[in-house]
């Protein structure tokens, strides 16, 4: 399973990258929206986008909709953020978001939340 992992906070990226490889998963990379924009074109074999809201270039939520309106793509999508706002987080939803974790989180609830984002994903 090959997880895409865009967020601009260096130390956080990090952080997701190494629990996501000690939870078996091969990860990619990008510090901006327009990065992992660009690792999807070109990547047809991501299995799970995990995004932060607030990035430079694209957002999080200008993501969701590249990946579902623009690739025609139902790949599971996994919002990571500090913005735990009601209206923000409907808002990702209804753009097609799968899920949303508020930072700061869990590593545990992370891991979970993937591994069921993802087999609901094959189910």
């Amino acid at each position: 399973m090959k997880i895409l992992i865009c967020e601009d906070d260096l130390m956080t990226l990090k952080a997701l990258e190494h629990k996501l490889k000690n939870d078996g998963y091969d990860t990619i990379t990008a510090l901006d929206g327009k990065k992992a924009i660009d690792i999807l074109s070109a990547d047809p074999e991501i299995d799970l986008l995990l995004t932060d809201l607030h990035m430079p270039l694209i957002s999080g939520l200008e993501l969701i909709t590249h990946v579902r309106n623009e690739m025609k793509s139902n790949m599971p999508i996994v919002m990571l953020t500090r913005v735990g706002l009601e209206d923000t987080v409907l808002h990702a939803f209804e753009l097609g978001a799968d899920d949303y974790i508020t930072k700061p989180f869990s590593p545990e609830e992370l891991s979970l939340r993937i591994k069921r984002v993802l087999l609901k994903g094959k189910g």
